[in-house]
């Protein structure tokens, strides 16, 4: 079984051929292709490459199935017997993506 680890977004996903993944909002259109160039690490047939800090020619190749905004999260501020209350609700911008194809540049 062959994965990587990949960095988008300022976080590192584990991703393995066929997965589907919720990132960070990325450009382009639904349907459309992308390549993740930040390969962190390759493992294909028990052989694991790590980078320092990057796989040299390795890229993850992906389709963009869907834009979308994740679930509601509250944020509420509050300071006891000061009468300050504070409530902010939040939705943050997400693009799913599926991995057809992980390049492990050898």
């Amino acid at each position: 079984m062959s994965y990587a680890v990949i960095r988008t977004g300022g976080k590192q996903y584990r991703v393995t051929p066929g997965e589907i993944l919720r990132v960070e909002s990325l450009g382009g259109a639904v349907g459309s292709e992308i390549t993740f160039s930040e390969v962190l690490l390759t493992a294909a047939d028990g052989t694991v490459r790590v980078g320092t800090p990057l796989v040299p020619g390795a890229t993850v190749s992906a389709r963009i199935v869907q834009h979308g905004k994740e679930k509601k999260i509250i944020v509420f501020k509050k300071k006891r017997r000061k009468n300050y209350r504070r409530k902010h609700g939040h939705r943050q911008h997400f693009t799913a993506v599926q991995i057809t194809h992980i390049n492990t540049g050898e």
